[in-house]
Parts: C-alpha cells; structure tokens; sequence
C-alpha cells in the first residue's frame, strides 16, 4: 500500500528576506554554496589522511605525579557527582534548584523535582548563575572612598550610623521573600525606629498588587492553574517567561496543549499583545495590538461577558467579531478558563482582568488568592525625593543598582551624590557601586546560608555549595553588623529564625530540609475572599494617536532587566524571537521599518522630552505597527563583561511611563551598526521542517499529516539488538524559552566564542532552536523547533570523514573521537542539519573562566577540533555502568538529558527505542511522529511531534 500523500499546512519561513522568496530557497543555498573541483576535493582528502597519521606521532606526552586526599572527605567517591538542595531567587521569589558536585566542585544546576516552582525544570537563568558565581570579575574587594578597606573597617563605621534612633538611615532592597532578612529588617526598625526600608525592583509588579488591593481591600498574590483551564486569554502575559512560578505554569500549559496528555480536550489560547511573548506565540489567535487598542478591546471583551457596563461592547475596535467569538468561547468555559495580564499592564486592565475571572467563576478554580509572599514597603519615589531634600544620611542599596536603572526623571545619581554615606552591596562593581562611599562585594547565592519562599509560599532553606570564592558578604552579614548583633554568621541567623517553627526536634527538621530543599507545609493559604470589583467609574479607554510612535519598554528574554548581563552564556544566547546574540536593538515592524526607511541593522535616534538614545534597528515580523520594543538592561558603563554592551533604554523611562511611553521622534542617523544575529545562520535546506495541523483534523484521521516514505538504501541496514538510544522532541510543547540550549551549554563544556566570532558564524551551540514564521508578517504564527544531532543511522558526516573521527558505536549513537580529528570539516559540510561546531580556535582557553567550573565528565575541545550532540553519552554510559553492577537492564527515564532535565514542558523525551513500553517508543508510535529530511534517508534517531492548534471555528484563519 502506497504511503498517504502529506498535505501542505502552510509554508514556515525564518525571516523577512525568506518569507518573500521561500519557494526558492533550496536553490539560494545551492548557489551560496562555494564550488569544489573534483581535483582540489581528492588533494584535500589525501592531505588529511597524511595529517591523520601524524596525530600519532611526535614526543612522549609529559609525566605528571598527581597528589591523592590525604583523607578523602566522607561520602565523596571520585566520579560519582552529588547533589545538594539549594534555591536561587528572581525578582525575590525562590525556585528550588539541586546543585550537582563533583569532588567537592558545584559544576551543573538541576532543577529541583519536590520544589513546587521547579518541578525538576531549570531556566536559563538558572543553568548560567553557576557561572556567574565562578565569574572572575566579580568584584572581589571591599572600597571606601576610592581605597581598598576591610569588612572589621566597614562594621566598626556601621556603629557610628546608628545614632539618633537611626535618623537618615534608609534601607534600599529588591523585593524580599527570605524570613530571616524580613525578620532582621524588622528588628532594625525596631531598634532604629527612625529608620526606614525602601523596596524597588526594575520591572516591578506594582501593578498587580494594586489593583487586587481594589479589589480584594488588600494586597494579595495571585497563584494560576493551567491544569484545569479549556480556554486562556493572555494579554501580553510573562506566565512562562518571567512571572514567579513561570516554570510550573508551564509545565500544566504545555501538558494541556499536548492531545495525548490533555486526553483529547486540547486548551484553547488567545492573546493579544503588543510584543511578542513566549505564551503569545503558542496561541490559537494572536492579534497584535497597540497599548492603547489593548485596553479598548478587554473592555469590549468584559462587557461581553458581563463583567463590566453593557455599553462597552459598543466600543469601536475593528477587531469586535474576534473579541465577541472569545467571549463566547469563555462563556463555555465557566471556571474552567484563565484570564491572565503580564505587570506592565495598567492597574485599570488589571481589574478588568479580575473582573471577568470573577464573572467566570475562576477564582477559587484556575485562580487562587494568597497573602502577599513578599511584603510591601515604600517604594524608590519617596527615596528619591528625600534624598534629593538632604534627609538621608547613610542609604545601604542591598543587592540594587539605582544608579542603572531607577526611572530617568528620579537622577538616582544625582541625589546620591547629596547622602554622606552610601553602601552599595553587589556581586559586580556596578554602577551604584562606583557612586556609592562603600561598595561590598556580594556573596553569591550558592556561597550563602539564607532563605526564601517561592511563589506560592514554599519556603526553602538555602545552604552555600561553597565558601564565598571572592571574599563576598551577605546581606544577612551586613545587617547583623548594622545591628550589633554579636553572631554576625549567617547560618547561626537563619537557624535561629527557624528554630522558632522547627518543631520538637529541631535537628530532624533542619536535616530533613535541607535534603529535600523544601519547608514541608509551607505553602500559602487560599484566602477566602471574594473580589468587589465595580467598573463602572474607571475612566474613558484611551484614545488612539495614528500618528504617533509608541515604546515599549520590555526586559530582554531570557536576560531580564540587567540583573544577568553579564553572564556570557546568556549575552551570547539568542533571544527567542530576534534570536540576536551580545547585543540588544530596537524591534520594529515592517510596516514602521517602511514607513521611517530603515531596515535591519540601520540606527535611529530615539527622543522622549530631549532626552534621546541612538540604537540599532531589528525588524521582527509580528510586532505591533508603529509600536518600538527597546529591550532593558543594556548598555551598562560599569559592572563585569556587559560594559559597553548595547543602549541603554533605561534612560528614556520615566516614573510615569514605566512600560510605554510616546516617542518625541524616530529618525534616521544614516549608521549602522552589525548585530550578531543568528536566524539565518545553519539553514537546512528542504522543505516541512515544520508540519502542523489542528486538534479537529487530528480528531477526524489521526494520519491527516502523512508519511515520507524514504528510499531503498544500497547499504544492508544494520541492527541493534540491545539499547537504541533516541530522543522524540514535541514541538506543540516547546515554548522557546532556551533553557535547553544553556543546560547543554553547562553540562557539555561548550565555549563562548564572543560577538565577531558569532557574526562570522562560528557559534558553538550544540543544541540550536530555530524560530519559524507562517502567515501574514503583521500577526503571523510562530513556532520553535530544538535542532540537536539527529544521530542518523546512516550518517552522511561519516562516509566523508577520512580520519574516522565520527563513527557509529554498538549502540547507534553517532560518535565523535576527538583525538582523531584534524579539522578537514568535511562531516560539517556534508551535514544536511547544519549541527556540528568546530573549534576555529582554542576558545576554551580563551576563556577567562576557572577549572574547577568545567564538568569533569565531559572533554574540553580543543581548536582544529569538531564537536556536537552526544545525547550526553556520559549520561548514558553512568547509568550503563549502576545498571551492570546491579545486573539489570537500563530502566525507561534513568537516563536523562541535559536538555531533557531542564526543559519545563516536558518537550523532549529520551530513552531506548527498542523498548516498546518506553516513552520514547509510544512518541515514536505516534501518528504526529516525523524526521526532519527524510527523503535523505538518512534515518535520524531525533523525530519530532508536529504541532497540533486547537483554533476558534468562529474565527476566519486570516483574522488569527
């Protein structure tokens, strides 16, 4: 029987320049391709085998005695990693982490599988904060008034600041969730009652708590469920990006957007955004939207359901069929549906967002309220009007950098230049650092004893993995020291703190919790409180300016507002979207690139009130019309490696228009300047790279897709009776978040190569994930495809090799013999999936890293040198090894990873193909089951799960 034919879904395209010629682009690699004689490719070939034979010859490598323990430290076996329970905090909030040790050497950062916020999941943020605390330009000196100076000098200046019941003394921090720092701030209020605590974050939430504190009467946090909802409508929501407990939230929305776990009832999304978000790229509809037509269209959206006055479902919008179809849907799903904003959002749409999850009966299901995780205090206004007066005397700025980042119209500079003593606590010698009369270098997370609670207030004791490498304190140390407190170590405080709820036997508890990460019973409460919400006074929408240019000031994924510039493995990461590398840039859409004459890479000058930065130009398809995103956190003049990387958006952002603000002008410079983008770098060249289809299709002949039926091969095909390792990627679950790439990046040794390198495309990511288009360019559908080695069974990198570097083991995986290589690159070339780095100098030791951070299980290439996936072959052959000793084959789920461990979607899937009840196996079983170019027959052992959407019937396809 002849294979179903497969049905054309739509044509994907990577960006603008492919969009318009996309029917030609196999013919466009061809002739990109340099041309070979056949001559010149048989002299290269016999030059390699002579350069292959003389790896093996040359001196006797030199002798080297290494020296044992004296007295190995109990517990450790060399070669045997262990893991210790830990938590890293963003933005406050607390996600429990497991931090794997190799003879005493924190190496690679797990996600913490009993931790509510983790699940087993890590971000990339997570991933690269292990080299951030091996970072050797943190600061590592204390300073006073430009001179080195010591932590005994600092705590004998701290008790001269106390005077006066602690006048003028004025705490700055980000948001607090720890018990212990609470409780210490606490008792200083007391003992200083003149003092006062100031809380400020970048990209705040103040947004959030202010208007559930309308409707509630009182602050409280908002914890989500994705689990149970049919029907999600976001509005420029950050819930699987940045939004505390982003991890959990996506592991239930992916869960529910895969037919196979949702049991057939796939969720429905909508999203309306005026920028691009991780969860509005993995809805049904989109609509791309305007701030201003944002708040028209949830109010015709709230008077449709009921939620606000009857006469806003007449408000004009063009979009009124669309909104009314989603109100239905909603309507349908009575407590089963999610309405969800991101915190740049005005407090107004806030409550309307509350108002129509109160009409829907979703408080209390998908929506459920808790006191606040971390508490409220006076925000950096009133700081910064009193400093600017003269009334503070001494600001201590814990773990902050105002100077950086606090809203342009405060002159945070200025005003710390009229307070006499100035503390800045940091891990870099930032911008406030430099300002400030002290600067203490800042104790990581991972070399400190303290606290936190996660985002529904799981408490986690937070143990140090090491000693603090470069002299850094804690908070906790500095306010015991501004206290007078006579056991100024941190782990005596966070003891005592909990000592106070350990229990009876308190040395079981804090055994207990410190090997499982996680307070048993910490979680929050459900508040029973019912919102009184009435929306009839809130004022007029907003009108519409045509002419006007609106900027959207946004935190740069997966970076954030700046707090983690200066990692490299993220500043060299691509964004998800742009995926741009090193630098940030201006994103327009092509109809504003249109309309002001620019194009990619073009810089403009951007003015607000005089106030005006020149950046560079990125057009992304799907972003808003004559709306500009200006990502934060860049352009920083002091700090580690992100020195005088990008523009600073910063300083355009007022205190008044924290999130958007309208343009002065936008004009052209007639410069350029190159960003190191990577979204046409490794083009595979061929056609359903993705395949899609909706869940109705799917439902009426789960074969709707069809089959490539691949050529005969000359070659007999080889078997594998024992293991056959192979991994399943589902693309309807990943989100795009990159959290794999980075994880792969830490556990495989992979190199930072810096910004020429990338712009000459010589990235040296083993795990890549492309980003497609199809559809209009103005609100096109975008989907995300992880590209590791394919591990093909018939290779074509190894028939061309002529050293035999890369081969096939026992098992099918195709491996790489490092020491055999000599660089010809012709596997490189010969690959139809573009998935293989070469080393085209030493960047491993070009790095300024230290060697306890690399992973000791996996070879540091070296130049000349060809690398890839593995399938972290050291995963793999570990638990060969535990499976021989207990004489046992190797259970489905014990091998893991990197990318698999710390995906939050549960995206990948990894195991033995041979074993029919394996995960991987039934994904492979899988109708939706495809191999990137099959007609190559090259026999990949990475499939993939098409994307299945799950779209309004209501609504035309070409509305979105």
């Amino acid at each position: 029987m002849s294979p179903k034919p497969r049905q054309a879904i739509g044509e994907y395209w990577r960006g603008l320049e492919s969009a318009a010629v996309n029917s030609d682009g196999i013919a466009a690699l061809a002739s990109a391709a340099p041309h070979l004689p056949r001559r010149r490719l048989l002299q290269l070939m016999a030059a390699s085998l002579a350069l292959g034979g003389l790896g093996g010859c040359g001196p006797e490598p030199e002798r080297r005695n290494l020296l044992p323990y004296v007295e190995v430290p109990p517990g450790i076996v060399p070669g045997q990693p262990q893991l210790f329970a830990t938590a890293m905090t963003e933005g406050g909030y607390g996600t429990g982490l497991l931090v794997r040790h190799q003879m005493g050497r924190p190496v690679k950062i797990e996600g913490n599988p009993d931790h509510p916020a983790s699940r087993g999941a890590a971000s990339a943020i997570h991933q690269a904060s292990i080299l951030t605390m091996y970072d050797p330009l943190r600061a590592q000196s204390i300073v006073s008034a430009g001179q080195l100076a010591t932590w005994e000098a600092f705590v004998a200046a701290a008790q001269t600041w106390r005077g006066n019941s602690g006048e003028g003394l004025r705490l700055l921090t980000g948001p607090i969730t720890s018990p212990t720092l609470i409780a210490q701030i606490a008792a200083l209020t007391t003992t200083l009652p003149a003092a006062r605590w100031h809380q400020w974050e970048p990209y705040d939430r103040d947004n959030e708590r202010a208007a559930t504190a309308v409707a509630f009467g009182r602050p409280l946090d908002l914890v989500l469920d994705f689990a149970p909802a049919d029907v999600v409508f976001a509005v420029e929501s950050d819930a699987l990006s940045s939004r505390p407990g982003h991890l959990a939230y996506a592991r239930d929305f992916a869960a529910r957007r895969r037919i196979a776990d949702a049991q057939g009832q796939m969720s429905r999304v909508y999203a309306i955004e005026s920028t691009p978000t991780l969860l509005g790229a993995k809805a049904d509809h989109r609509l791309a939207l305007a701030p201003a037509e944002i708040e028209r269209a949830l109010r015709v959206l709230a008077g449709s359901v009921a939620a606000g006055p009857s006469e806003w479902i007449q408000i004009d919008t063009p979009h009124a069929a669309w909104l009314k179809a989603a109100a239905a849907d909603l309507l349908a799903a009575r407590g089963r549906s999610l309405i969800v904003l991101g915190p740049e959002q005005p407090r107004e749409l806030h409550l309307i967002g509350h108002a129509i999850n109160a009409a829907l009966g979703n408080f209390g299901a998908t929506v459920r309220p808790i006191e606040l995780v971390a508490p409220e205090a006076p925000g950096i206004a009133e700081l910064a009007a009193e400093m600017h007066a003269g009334k503070v005397e001494t600001l201590m700025m814990l773990g902050v950098n105002p100077v950086y980042a606090a809203p342009a119209d405060f002159d945070f500079a200025a005003a710390l230049k009229r307070v006499p003593r100035s503390v800045a606590l940091s891990l870099y010698r930032d911008e406030s650092a430099v300002a400030a009369t002290w600067h203490l270098p800042a104790a990581h997370e991972y070399e400190a004893w303290s606290d936190t609670r996660g985002f529904d207030g799981t408490a986690t004791i937070m143990q140090p993995q090491v000693r603090p490498l470069y002299g850094g304190h804690s908070a906790h140390q500095l306010l015991a020291a501004l206290l007078g407190t006579t056991e100024p170590h941190e782990d005596a405080l966070v003891r005592a703190q909990w000592q106070r709820t350990g229990g009876v036997d308190f040395e079981a508890f804090w055994r207990d919790t410190l090997r499982a990460g996680v307070v048993e019973n910490s979680a929050a409460a459900t508040v029973a409180a019912t919102p009184k919400i009435e929306l009839g006074g809130l004022s007029a929408p907003l009108s519409v300016a045509p002419a006007s240019v609106t900027l959207l000031f946004r935190p740069e994924e997966p970076i954030g507002a700046g707090l983690d510039t200066d990692n490299p493995w993220l500043l060299e990461l691509p964004r998800p979207f742009t995926r741009l590398t090193w630098d940030n840039a201006a994103i327009l859409a092509p109809v504003t690139a249109n309309r002001l004459r620019v194009k990619d890479e073009d810089v403009v000058t951007i003015e607000v009130d005089k106030r005006k930065i020149d950046a560079p130009v990125f057009v992304l398809p799907g972003q808003t019309a004559e709306c500009i995103t200006l990502p934060l956190g860049f352009g920083r003049s002091a700090g580690g490696l992100a020195v005088g990387v990008g523009f600073d958006a910063y300083r355009l952002r007022t205190s008044q228009a924290l999130f958007a603000e309208t343009a002065s002008s936008v004009t052209r410079t007639g410069r350029t300047e190159r960003l190191a983008t990577v979204q046409h770098h490794d083009r595979m060249a061929g056609r359903d790279l993705i395949r899609s289809g909706t869940a109705a299709q799917y439902a009426r002949d789960p074969d709707f897709l069809g089959h490539t039926e691949a050529t005969g091969s000359l070659y007999p095909a080889v078997a594998y009776p024992g293991e056959a390792w192979a991994m399943s990627i589902d693309l309807a679950s990943c989100i795009g978040c990159q959290a794999c790439v980075v994880a792969c990046q830490a556990e495989n040794n992979g190199p930072i190569v810096g910004k020429e390198q990338v712009l000459a495309g010589r990235e040296m990511h083993w795990l890549r994930i492309d980003r497609y288009f199809t559809g209009a360019t103005d609100t096109p559908t975008i989907a995300f495809q992880p590209v590791p080695c394919m591990h093909c069974e018939e290779a074509p990198c190894e028939v061309v090799c002529p050293v035999e570097a890369t081969v096939h083991d026992h098992q099918g995986l195709n491996a790489m013999v490092y020491n055999r290589c000599v660089g010809t690159r012709f596997c490189s070339n010969n690959c139809p999936y573009k998935v293989r780095r070469f080393n085209f100098y030493a960047y491993a030791e070009q790095q300024d890293r230290p060697a306890p951070s690399w992973n000791p299980d996996v070879t540091v290439r070296d130049r000349g040198v060809m690398e890839k996936c593995t399938y972290c072959v050291q995963r793999v052959r570990a638990a060969q090894i535990a499976a021989d000793r207990e004489d046992r084959r190797v259970r489905d789920g014990e091998i893991v990873t990197a990318c698999q461990q710390s995906c939050p979607t549960q995206a990948i899937v990894f195991g033995d193909r041979n074993d029919k009840t394996s995960a991987v196996a039934q994904r492979k079983a899988s109708p939706l089951d495809y191999v990137l170019l099959a007609d190559l027959n090259t026999r990949p052992r990475t499939s993939y799960q098409a994307i299945l959407r799950n779209p309004n019937p209501a609504i035309p396809e070409d509305a979105t």
